[in-house]
């Protein structure tokens, strides 16, 4: 393989605590189920030629990240900009109540181009930090595959600009908890293999 190849893994179920509330920046565990999904996760990708595991600082996505860092001998490298978009002022309520409070910023999936935050992160931001991020992996990995695992925005972000879809229709893709995409770089260009699978 003369290309890099990064296998983009979304962290697993979360805790309970944050079940119907918004959050980015907010941290929390992964819950009995998140545990399990993430030894799954790790069986499945164990018998890929993984050079190196990254992980958003996030504790869901570094806990996802650890059965597969564990079965293959490796660090997890921990990349902050990895790390989920930050909803400001809407980190922590549930969707009623950030639609009552907020009520422009809270259907930003319709159009998120141009949403800013309050007091937190704008999504063209968090799409500059993530492609770049992505970038800067790809060209340490050449020849290689790495594992990233990051959170649901940060993917749709990095997929989008692959397949150079305009920025407010990034939330055509979907990402599930766990849900594994490929995208591999021949000469600084991106190409999407696999998109959201339970498996690759």
């Amino acid at each position: 393989m003369n290309g890099s190849r990064l296998i983009f893994v979304r962290h697993a179920e979360p805790d309970e605590e944050v079940r119907g509330r918004i959050y980015g920046r907010l941290d929390p565990e992964l819950s009995e189920r998140g545990r399990e999904h993430a030894a799954a996760i790790a069986a499945e990708l164990a018998g890929e030629p993984i050079a190196a595991v990254y992980a958003s600082p996030r504790l869901r996505a570094r806990a996802t990240a650890e059965p597969l860092a564990s079965w293959l001998g490796v660090e997890s490298l921990l990349e902050d900009d990895l790390r989920e978009i930050d909803f400001g002022e809407l980190e922590g309520l549930t969707l009623a109540e950030a639609a009552e409070r907020y009520p422009v910023e809270s259907r930003w999936t319709a159009a998120p181009a141009g949403v800013l935050f309050p007091g937190g992160e704008s999504v063209a931001e968090l799409r500059a930090r993530a492609v770049a991020v992505a970038q800067a992996i790809a060209a340490r990995h050449e020849g290689e595959t790495a594992a990233v695992f990051t959170h649901a925005v940060v993917i749709r972000a990095i997929l989008a600009d692959a397949l150079a879809m305009a920025p407010d229709a990034m939330f055509r893709l979907d990402h599930s908890y766990g849900g594994i995409s490929v995208v591999e770089w021949f000469d600084g260009n991106p190409f999407v293999r696999v998109v959201n699978a339970v498996r690759l």
